[in-house]
């Protein structure tokens, strides 16, 4: 082999594995990132208590909304980013519209709509819309801790649509990271948990 062949023979495979290598960069680069680990409380952990301002369609209530308040019951812990958005209008209307058969219309089973909404806000949008369930606000974003359920953007805060199904014992029973609003499915699911934490399973 002549000496021109193997230089040639050599500048084509340094050409093959530098084509190779930038291909390995470029798709490592399009992998999505690594999502962050969930923190917040798992199936069969205690619910993490919570005093907050409460509203319903009635208007803001009177007495905090106190979670050990309510053991004994099922409840639904829903966070969702913010009163009036499209997602948020689809998703308190499917709770509305469902109600009866999600929730068992209420008996023994309480739903806690939290969002960083003031409570006089929460209670407006509630009376307009005639919901069903009790809010609970969290301006400070108190709960965004034990729950894991905060996001900050542009200085705000959100809560990200994050539901937990407590029994009666109040333990986490079913968890929904996240909550997929517009899909059936989801509130088929949702029906399920409850109806399994309610018979004490």
């Amino acid at each position: 082999m002549t000496r021109s062949v193997r230089s040639l023979l050599a500048r084509t495979l340094a050409l093959a594995v530098a084509a190779v290598a930038l291909h390995t960069s470029s798709a490592r680069a399009q992998q999505p990132a690594t999502p962050a680990p969930d923190n917040g409380p798992k199936v069969g952990d205690m619910a993490p208590d919570f005093t907050l301002p409460g509203a319903t369609k009635d208007g803001v209530t009177a007495e905090p909304i106190k979670l050990s308040s309510l053991k004994g019951q099922t409840v639904v812990i829903a966070f969702f980013p913010r009163v009036r958005t499209s997602g948020c209008t689809a998703q308190m209307n499917s709770y509305r519209d469902q109600y009866a058969t999600l929730f068992n219309g209420g008996k023994g089973v309480t739903v806690l709509a939290v969002s960083t909404d003031s409570a006089s806000q929460q209670a407006s949008w509630a009376t307009e819309a005639n919901f069903p369930v009790t809010f609970v606000s969290d301006v400070a974003g108190t709960l965004g801790a034990p729950y894991d359920v905060m996001v900050e953007r542009n200085g705000q805060k959100f809560m990200r649509r994050v539901l937990f199904v407590v029994g009666p014992d109040g333990r986490i029973k079913h968890v929904m990271r996240p909550f997929r609003e517009l899909a059936a499915d989801s509130y088929t699911e949702l029906k399920a948990a409850v109806e399994k934490a309610s018979a004490g399973k």
